[in-house]
Protein backbone atom coordinates (compact mmCIF):
# COMPACT_ATOMS: atom_id res chain seq x y z
CA UNK A 1 0.00 0.00 0.00
CA UNK A 2 0.67 3.81 -0.70
CA UNK A 3 -0.26 6.97 1.08
CA UNK A 4 -2.35 9.65 -0.38
CA UNK A 5 -1.82 13.27 0.16
CA UNK A 6 -3.73 13.64 3.65
CA UNK A 7 -1.04 11.03 4.65
CA UNK A 8 -3.73 7.62 4.47
CA UNK A 9 -3.34 4.55 3.13
CA UNK A 10 -4.44 2.93 -0.35
CA UNK A 11 -4.51 -0.22 -1.88
CA UNK A 12 -2.37 0.43 -4.81
CA UNK A 13 1.26 0.03 -5.27
CA UNK A 14 1.49 2.47 -8.30
CA UNK A 15 2.96 6.26 -7.61
CA UNK A 16 1.33 6.91 -10.72
CA UNK A 17 -2.49 6.38 -9.11
CA UNK A 18 -1.65 7.98 -6.00
CA UNK A 19 -0.36 11.16 -8.05
CA UNK A 20 -3.61 11.02 -9.89
CA UNK A 21 -5.90 10.63 -6.67
CA UNK A 22 -3.66 13.78 -5.35
CA UNK A 23 -4.57 15.71 -8.70
CA UNK A 24 -8.07 15.03 -7.86
CA UNK A 25 -8.16 15.57 -4.41
CA UNK A 26 -6.70 19.15 -4.54
CA UNK A 27 -8.60 20.01 -7.52
CA UNK A 28 -11.50 19.17 -5.70
CA UNK A 29 -10.96 21.43 -2.72
CA UNK A 30 -9.72 24.30 -4.68
CA UNK A 31 -11.54 24.71 -7.85
CA UNK A 32 -8.94 23.59 -10.09
CA UNK A 33 -8.83 21.74 -13.38
CA UNK A 34 -6.91 18.62 -12.73
CA UNK A 35 -9.72 16.22 -11.73
CA UNK A 36 -9.99 14.41 -14.69
CA UNK A 37 -6.63 12.69 -13.89
CA UNK A 38 -8.49 10.31 -11.63
CA UNK A 39 -10.01 8.78 -14.48
CA UNK A 40 -6.42 7.96 -16.19
CA UNK A 41 -5.88 6.12 -12.02
CA UNK A 42 -8.35 4.29 -12.38
CA UNK A 43 -7.96 2.65 -16.16
CA UNK A 44 -4.67 2.87 -14.51
CA UNK A 45 -5.23 0.22 -11.90
CA UNK A 46 -8.60 -1.38 -12.03
CA UNK A 47 -7.80 -2.78 -8.95
CA UNK A 48 -7.79 0.46 -6.91
CA UNK A 49 -10.87 0.88 -4.97
CA UNK A 50 -10.34 4.56 -3.97
CA UNK A 51 -9.51 5.22 -7.88
CA UNK A 52 -13.01 3.86 -9.41
CA UNK A 53 -14.83 5.18 -6.31
CA UNK A 54 -13.27 8.72 -7.40
CA UNK A 55 -13.84 8.31 -10.97
CA UNK A 56 -17.45 7.71 -10.18
CA UNK A 57 -17.47 10.78 -8.40
CA UNK A 58 -16.22 12.69 -10.96
CA UNK A 59 -18.88 11.38 -13.61
CA UNK A 60 -21.59 12.54 -11.11
CA UNK A 61 -20.29 15.99 -10.42
CA UNK A 62 -21.01 16.39 -14.12
CA UNK A 63 -24.41 16.41 -13.58
CA UNK A 64 -25.83 15.46 -16.81
CA UNK A 65 -28.62 12.33 -17.29
CA UNK A 66 -25.96 10.45 -18.02
CA UNK A 67 -23.83 11.09 -15.22
CA UNK A 68 -25.37 8.05 -13.08
CA UNK A 69 -25.16 5.62 -16.68
CA UNK A 70 -20.93 6.64 -16.70
CA UNK A 71 -20.32 5.84 -13.19
CA UNK A 72 -21.84 2.29 -12.65
CA UNK A 73 -18.83 1.18 -14.93
CA UNK A 74 -16.33 2.30 -12.65
CA UNK A 75 -18.55 0.85 -9.45
CA UNK A 76 -18.88 -2.51 -11.19
CA UNK A 77 -15.22 -2.84 -11.63
CA UNK A 78 -14.59 -1.47 -7.68
CA UNK A 79 -16.65 -4.49 -6.06
CA UNK A 80 -14.15 -7.80 -6.98
CA UNK A 81 -11.47 -5.71 -4.92
CA UNK A 82 -13.57 -3.93 -1.79
CA UNK A 83 -13.07 -6.77 0.24
CA UNK A 84 -9.05 -5.96 -0.18
CA UNK A 85 -9.35 -2.35 0.39
CA UNK A 86 -8.87 -0.03 3.30
CA UNK A 87 -11.81 0.17 5.16
CA UNK A 88 -11.77 4.00 4.10
CA UNK A 89 -11.57 2.75 0.32
CA UNK A 90 -14.73 1.05 0.89
CA UNK A 91 -16.73 3.53 2.44
CA UNK A 92 -15.34 6.02 -0.42
CA UNK A 93 -17.10 3.27 -2.68
CA UNK A 94 -20.75 2.96 -0.62
CA UNK A 95 -21.02 6.81 -1.10
CA UNK A 96 -20.35 6.69 -4.70
CA UNK A 97 -22.87 3.47 -5.33
CA UNK A 98 -25.59 6.02 -2.69
CA UNK A 99 -24.94 8.99 -4.54
CA UNK A 100 -25.29 7.13 -7.91
CA UNK A 101 -28.75 5.36 -6.45
CA UNK A 102 -30.04 8.82 -5.79
CA UNK A 103 -29.89 8.12 -1.69
CA UNK A 104 -28.42 11.13 -0.27
CA UNK A 105 -29.32 10.33 3.27
CA UNK A 106 -26.66 7.06 2.32
CA UNK A 107 -24.18 9.23 1.00
CA UNK A 108 -23.97 11.47 3.66
CA UNK A 109 -23.65 8.78 6.26
CA UNK A 110 -20.67 7.66 4.74
CA UNK A 111 -19.20 10.44 4.05
CA UNK A 112 -19.71 11.39 8.28
CA UNK A 113 -18.43 8.48 8.71
CA UNK A 114 -14.95 8.60 6.67
CA UNK A 115 -14.74 12.19 8.50
CA UNK A 116 -15.00 10.69 12.05
CA UNK A 117 -12.43 8.20 11.74
CA UNK A 118 -9.98 10.02 9.11
CA UNK A 119 -10.58 13.81 9.49
CA UNK A 120 -7.63 14.33 7.50
CA UNK A 121 -8.89 13.90 4.08
CA UNK A 122 -10.19 16.91 3.87
CA UNK A 123 -11.47 15.62 0.39
CA UNK A 124 -14.21 13.78 2.60
CA UNK A 125 -15.28 17.28 4.25
CA UNK A 126 -15.78 18.99 0.93
CA UNK A 127 -17.42 15.61 0.02
CA UNK A 128 -19.86 15.37 2.99
CA UNK A 129 -20.18 19.34 3.20
CA UNK A 130 -21.32 19.15 -0.89
CA UNK A 131 -23.87 16.29 -0.13
CA UNK A 132 -25.57 18.28 2.99
CA UNK A 133 -25.60 21.01 0.47
CA UNK A 134 -27.88 19.38 -1.88
CA UNK A 135 -30.49 18.53 0.84
CA UNK A 136 -30.90 21.60 2.64
CA UNK A 137 -28.76 20.01 6.05
CA UNK A 138 -26.93 23.48 6.53
CA UNK A 139 -26.11 22.64 10.46
CA UNK A 140 -24.55 19.23 8.73
CA UNK A 141 -22.40 21.19 7.10
CA UNK A 142 -21.26 24.02 9.76
CA UNK A 143 -20.95 20.93 12.24
CA UNK A 144 -18.55 18.34 9.84
CA UNK A 145 -16.80 21.65 9.35
CA UNK A 146 -16.39 22.37 12.85
CA UNK A 147 -15.37 18.43 13.44
CA UNK A 148 -12.59 17.97 10.83
CA UNK A 149 -11.03 21.81 11.87
CA UNK A 150 -8.65 20.63 14.40
CA UNK A 151 -6.80 18.49 12.05
CA UNK A 152 -6.55 21.35 9.42
CA UNK A 153 -6.12 24.68 11.39
CA UNK A 154 -3.12 25.66 8.90
CA UNK A 155 -5.04 25.02 5.42
CA UNK A 156 -7.13 27.92 3.73
CA UNK A 157 -9.47 25.52 2.21
CA UNK A 158 -10.58 24.38 5.67
CA UNK A 159 -11.46 27.68 6.71
CA UNK A 160 -13.30 28.32 3.60
CA UNK A 161 -15.59 25.64 3.91
CA UNK A 162 -16.48 26.51 7.69
CA UNK A 163 -16.99 30.14 6.37
CA UNK A 164 -19.49 29.13 3.82
CA UNK A 165 -21.51 27.03 6.36
CA UNK A 166 -21.42 29.63 8.68
CA UNK A 167 -23.12 32.10 6.02
CA UNK A 168 -25.52 29.94 5.49
CA UNK A 169 -26.22 29.36 9.05
CA UNK A 170 -26.47 32.81 9.04
CA UNK A 171 -23.62 33.56 11.41
CA UNK A 172 -22.41 36.37 9.05
CA UNK A 173 -19.82 37.83 11.71
CA UNK A 174 -18.09 34.43 11.84
CA UNK A 175 -18.32 33.73 8.53
CA UNK A 176 -16.64 36.82 7.72
CA UNK A 177 -13.95 36.28 10.20
CA UNK A 178 -13.26 32.88 9.13
CA UNK A 179 -13.54 33.63 5.37
CA UNK A 180 -10.59 36.28 6.05
CA UNK A 181 -8.42 34.43 8.29
CA UNK A 182 -8.67 31.90 4.92
CA UNK A 183 -7.44 34.71 2.52
CA UNK A 184 -4.45 35.54 4.77
CA UNK A 185 -3.44 31.95 4.81
CA UNK A 186 -4.02 31.92 0.86
CA UNK A 187 -4.78 34.89 -1.16
CA UNK A 188 -6.05 32.79 -4.26
CA UNK A 189 -8.98 30.82 -1.99
CA UNK A 190 -11.77 31.40 -3.89
CA UNK A 191 -14.25 29.33 -1.68
CA UNK A 192 -13.81 31.82 0.94
CA UNK A 193 -14.00 34.37 -1.29
CA UNK A 194 -17.80 33.20 -2.37
CA UNK A 195 -18.13 32.83 1.34
CA UNK A 196 -17.51 36.64 1.78
CA UNK A 197 -19.32 37.87 -1.35
CA UNK A 198 -22.00 35.65 0.47
CA UNK A 199 -22.33 37.62 3.75
CA UNK A 200 -21.95 41.13 1.66
CA UNK A 201 -24.54 40.41 -0.34
CA UNK A 202 -27.26 39.39 2.97
CA UNK A 203 -25.91 42.27 4.48
CA UNK A 204 -26.65 44.68 1.26
CA UNK A 205 -23.00 46.07 1.59
CA UNK A 206 -23.07 46.00 -2.87
CA UNK A 207 -20.27 48.73 -3.11
CA UNK A 208 -17.97 47.15 -0.92
CA UNK A 209 -18.97 43.48 -2.34
CA UNK A 210 -18.29 44.68 -5.96
CA UNK A 211 -14.78 46.10 -4.93
CA UNK A 212 -13.85 42.90 -2.86
CA UNK A 213 -14.78 40.32 -5.58
CA UNK A 214 -13.47 42.58 -8.34
CA UNK A 215 -10.34 42.94 -6.38
CA UNK A 216 -9.63 39.41 -6.23
CA UNK A 217 -10.87 38.29 -9.74
CA UNK A 218 -7.03 37.72 -10.59
CA UNK A 219 -6.82 35.02 -8.89
CA UNK A 220 -9.96 32.98 -10.21
CA UNK A 221 -8.45 32.88 -13.99
CA UNK A 222 -7.09 29.21 -13.24
CA UNK A 223 -9.74 27.95 -11.24
CA UNK A 224 -12.56 25.98 -13.00
CA UNK A 225 -15.46 27.34 -14.96
CA UNK A 226 -18.17 26.82 -12.10
CA UNK A 227 -15.80 29.07 -10.02
CA UNK A 228 -14.43 31.70 -11.84
CA UNK A 229 -18.10 32.37 -13.52
CA UNK A 230 -19.78 31.85 -10.43
CA UNK A 231 -17.78 34.70 -8.33
CA UNK A 232 -17.76 36.38 -11.37
CA UNK A 233 -21.88 36.18 -10.76
CA UNK A 234 -21.54 37.62 -7.26
CA UNK A 235 -19.79 40.93 -8.87
CA UNK A 236 -22.78 41.16 -11.03
CA UNK A 237 -25.35 40.70 -8.64
CA UNK A 238 -23.52 43.99 -6.88
CA UNK A 239 -23.84 46.07 -9.46
CA UNK A 240 -27.24 44.65 -10.04
CA UNK A 241 -28.13 45.89 -5.98
CA UNK A 242 -25.87 49.31 -7.06
CA UNK A 243 -28.53 50.03 -9.91
CA UNK A 244 -26.07 49.20 -12.11
CA UNK A 245 -27.35 46.54 -14.76
CA UNK A 246 -25.09 47.75 -17.34
CA UNK A 247 -22.05 46.88 -15.44
CA UNK A 248 -23.95 43.90 -14.73
CA UNK A 249 -24.57 42.84 -18.27
CA UNK A 250 -21.00 43.37 -19.37
CA UNK A 251 -19.93 40.72 -16.80
CA UNK A 252 -22.53 38.71 -17.71
CA UNK A 253 -21.05 38.92 -21.82
CA UNK A 254 -17.44 39.04 -20.03
CA UNK A 255 -16.84 36.28 -17.75
CA UNK A 256 -20.07 34.69 -16.41
CA UNK A 257 -21.31 33.09 -19.59
CA UNK A 258 -19.48 31.70 -22.45
CA UNK A 259 -16.46 30.18 -19.88
CA UNK A 260 -18.34 25.94 -20.45
CA UNK A 261 -21.37 26.75 -21.89
CA UNK A 262 -22.34 23.37 -21.54
CA UNK A 263 -21.80 22.63 -17.54
CA UNK A 264 -24.90 22.69 -15.65
CA UNK A 265 -23.61 24.93 -13.31
CA UNK A 266 -22.55 27.44 -15.79
CA UNK A 267 -26.20 27.60 -17.15
CA UNK A 268 -27.24 28.28 -13.99
CA UNK A 269 -25.47 31.19 -13.79
CA UNK A 270 -26.94 32.40 -16.57
CA UNK A 271 -30.16 31.72 -16.28
CA UNK A 272 -29.89 33.42 -12.91
CA UNK A 273 -28.40 36.39 -14.00
CA UNK A 274 -30.45 37.47 -16.85
CA UNK A 275 -33.76 37.00 -15.08
CA UNK A 276 -31.99 39.56 -12.53
CA UNK A 277 -30.98 41.60 -14.95
CA UNK A 278 -34.94 41.74 -16.37
CA UNK A 279 -35.93 42.60 -12.88
CA UNK A 280 -34.06 45.39 -12.78
CA UNK A 281 -35.52 46.87 -15.94
CA UNK A 282 -33.21 45.79 -18.51
CA UNK A 283 -33.81 44.19 -22.13
CA UNK A 284 -31.58 42.00 -22.33
CA UNK A 285 -31.72 41.25 -26.37
CA UNK A 286 -31.77 37.59 -27.63
CA UNK A 287 -29.37 36.04 -24.91
CA UNK A 288 -31.85 33.76 -24.18
CA UNK A 289 -31.43 31.71 -26.92
CA UNK A 290 -28.57 30.81 -27.08
CA UNK A 291 -29.16 29.78 -22.98
CA UNK A 292 -31.47 27.69 -24.01
CA UNK A 293 -29.94 26.15 -27.38
CA UNK A 294 -27.17 24.64 -24.48
CA UNK A 295 -30.58 23.79 -22.24
CA UNK A 296 -32.31 22.13 -24.47
CA UNK A 297 -29.72 20.28 -25.72
CA UNK A 298 -29.88 18.28 -22.52
CA UNK A 299 -32.52 16.93 -23.40
CA UNK A 300 -35.43 15.66 -20.00
CA UNK A 301 -32.79 15.06 -17.31
CA UNK A 302 -33.46 15.34 -13.43
CA UNK A 303 -30.50 15.63 -11.42
CA UNK A 304 -32.23 18.02 -8.47
CA UNK A 305 -34.87 20.42 -8.28
CA UNK A 306 -32.38 23.50 -8.31
CA UNK A 307 -31.41 23.01 -11.75
CA UNK A 308 -35.16 21.74 -13.39
CA UNK A 309 -35.96 25.17 -12.22
CA UNK A 310 -33.29 26.89 -13.70
CA UNK A 311 -33.60 24.98 -17.00
CA UNK A 312 -37.64 25.69 -17.40
CA UNK A 313 -36.89 29.04 -16.72
CA UNK A 314 -34.60 29.48 -19.12
CA UNK A 315 -36.51 27.77 -21.87
CA UNK A 316 -39.60 29.58 -21.56
CA UNK A 317 -37.93 32.82 -21.05
CA UNK A 318 -36.48 31.93 -24.85
CA UNK A 319 -40.35 31.09 -25.61
CA UNK A 320 -39.09 27.22 -26.17
CA UNK A 321 -42.43 26.20 -25.16
CA UNK A 322 -42.68 22.71 -26.33
CA UNK A 323 -39.13 21.51 -24.80
CA UNK A 324 -40.27 22.88 -21.46
CA UNK A 325 -43.58 21.41 -21.81
CA UNK A 326 -41.54 18.46 -22.83
CA UNK A 327 -39.21 19.05 -19.37
CA UNK A 328 -42.01 19.48 -17.18
CA UNK A 329 -44.24 16.28 -18.25
CA UNK A 330 -41.00 14.24 -18.05
CA UNK A 331 -40.22 15.56 -14.61
CA UNK A 332 -43.87 14.62 -13.25
CA UNK A 333 -43.41 10.77 -14.87
CA UNK A 334 -39.72 11.11 -12.34
CA UNK A 335 -40.95 12.10 -9.39
CA UNK A 336 -44.36 9.69 -10.10
CA UNK A 337 -41.59 6.41 -10.26
CA UNK A 338 -39.21 7.58 -7.50
CA UNK A 339 -38.83 5.12 -4.81
CA UNK A 340 -40.07 6.75 -1.40
CA UNK A 341 -36.91 8.48 0.32
CA UNK A 342 -35.44 11.86 1.03
CA UNK A 343 -34.84 13.14 -2.77
CA UNK A 344 -38.61 11.73 -3.46
CA UNK A 345 -40.12 13.66 -1.10
CA UNK A 346 -37.74 16.99 -1.60
CA UNK A 347 -38.78 16.52 -5.29
CA UNK A 348 -42.83 15.98 -4.67
CA UNK A 349 -43.45 18.55 -2.10
CA UNK A 350 -40.76 21.31 -3.31
CA UNK A 351 -39.37 20.26 -6.96
CA UNK A 352 -42.75 19.88 -8.80
CA UNK A 353 -44.64 22.51 -7.81
CA UNK A 354 -41.51 25.28 -8.13
CA UNK A 355 -41.30 23.13 -12.00
CA UNK A 356 -44.61 24.09 -12.31
CA UNK A 357 -44.55 27.64 -10.65
CA UNK A 358 -41.17 28.71 -12.77
CA UNK A 359 -43.24 27.56 -16.05
CA UNK A 360 -46.27 29.61 -15.68
CA UNK A 361 -44.53 32.50 -14.39
CA UNK A 362 -41.83 32.19 -17.84
CA UNK A 363 -44.95 31.93 -20.01
CA UNK A 364 -46.54 35.16 -18.06
CA UNK A 365 -49.08 33.20 -16.63
CA UNK A 366 -49.19 35.41 -13.41
CA UNK A 367 -52.20 33.77 -11.56
CA UNK A 368 -50.74 30.19 -11.60
CA UNK A 369 -47.14 31.15 -11.36
CA UNK A 370 -47.91 33.00 -7.85
CA UNK A 371 -50.66 30.08 -6.98
CA UNK A 372 -48.00 27.08 -7.97
CA UNK A 373 -44.57 29.28 -6.74
CA UNK A 374 -46.34 29.48 -3.65
CA UNK A 375 -45.97 26.15 -1.35
CA UNK A 376 -42.57 25.35 -2.88
CA UNK A 377 -41.11 28.67 -0.96
CA UNK A 378 -40.90 26.84 2.60
CA UNK A 379 -39.30 23.81 0.98
CA UNK A 380 -36.57 25.81 -0.83
CA UNK A 381 -33.23 25.20 1.08
CA UNK A 382 -34.02 21.37 0.40
CA UNK A 383 -33.51 21.99 -3.29
CA UNK A 384 -30.11 22.69 -3.73
CA UNK A 385 -28.23 26.24 -4.50
CA UNK A 386 -27.50 29.30 -1.86
CA UNK A 387 -29.83 31.68 0.26
CA UNK A 388 -28.42 34.27 -2.90
CA UNK A 389 -29.28 31.39 -5.55
CA UNK A 390 -33.04 30.56 -4.12
CA UNK A 391 -33.94 34.01 -3.43
CA UNK A 392 -34.48 33.76 -7.28
CA UNK A 393 -37.64 31.99 -6.91
CA UNK A 394 -38.88 34.22 -4.21
CA UNK A 395 -38.05 37.18 -6.43
CA UNK A 396 -40.23 35.25 -9.08
CA UNK A 397 -43.31 34.39 -6.71
CA UNK A 398 -43.20 38.50 -5.34
CA UNK A 399 -43.54 39.78 -9.54
CA UNK A 400 -45.90 37.20 -9.98
CA UNK A 401 -47.88 38.44 -6.90
CA UNK A 402 -47.61 41.99 -8.05
CA UNK A 403 -48.64 41.32 -11.88
CA UNK A 404 -51.30 39.24 -10.36
CA UNK A 405 -53.00 41.81 -8.63
CA UNK A 406 -52.02 41.09 -4.79
CA UNK A 407 -50.01 44.08 -3.99
CA UNK A 408 -51.33 44.05 -0.53
CA UNK A 409 -50.10 40.86 0.25
CA UNK A 410 -46.69 41.29 -1.35
CA UNK A 411 -46.10 44.63 -0.43
CA UNK A 412 -44.93 43.71 3.32
CA UNK A 413 -41.87 41.52 1.66
CA UNK A 414 -40.94 44.52 -0.52
CA UNK A 415 -40.93 46.20 2.53
CA UNK A 416 -38.80 44.06 4.72
CA UNK A 417 -36.14 43.77 2.12
CA UNK A 418 -35.85 47.36 1.99
CA UNK A 419 -35.35 47.55 6.05
CA UNK A 420 -32.95 44.43 6.11
CA UNK A 421 -30.81 45.85 3.45
CA UNK A 422 -31.22 49.77 3.24
CA UNK A 423 -28.10 50.05 1.86
CA UNK A 424 -29.48 48.54 -1.37
CA UNK A 425 -30.79 51.03 -3.91
CA UNK A 426 -32.86 48.77 -6.30
CA UNK A 427 -34.73 47.67 -3.19
CA UNK A 428 -35.84 51.29 -2.52
CA UNK A 429 -36.78 52.01 -6.30
CA UNK A 430 -38.93 48.24 -6.38
CA UNK A 431 -41.05 49.46 -3.15
CA UNK A 432 -41.66 52.94 -4.88
CA UNK A 433 -42.83 51.14 -7.97
CA UNK A 434 -45.85 49.58 -5.79
CA UNK A 435 -46.71 52.92 -5.30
Amino acid sequence: MLSDRWGLAVATDDPEVIAGLNAFDVSFITYGTTAAAVWDAAKADPACVMAQAKAACLEMFLQTGQSAAKARPWLVAAQPHAAKATEREQLWLAQAEAWVNGDAERAIACCREIVTHWPEDLAAVKLTQFHMFHVGDLAGMLEIAEAALPAHRSTAEMHGMRAFALEEMNRLAEAEEAARHAIELKRAEPWAHHAIAHVMETQGRCEEGFDFMTGLADTWTDRNSFMLSHNWWHAALFAIDSDRPQDALKLYDDHVWGVWKEYSQDQVNAVALLARLEFAGLDVGDRWQDVADHIERRGPEHVEPFLDAHYLLGLTRAGRDAAASTLLASLRDHVARLPDRLMTRIWRNTGLPLAEGVVAYGRGDWPTAYARLKPALDGLQQIGGSHAQRDLFWQLWLRAGVKAGDVATIRPYFERRAAERPMVAKHRRELAALG
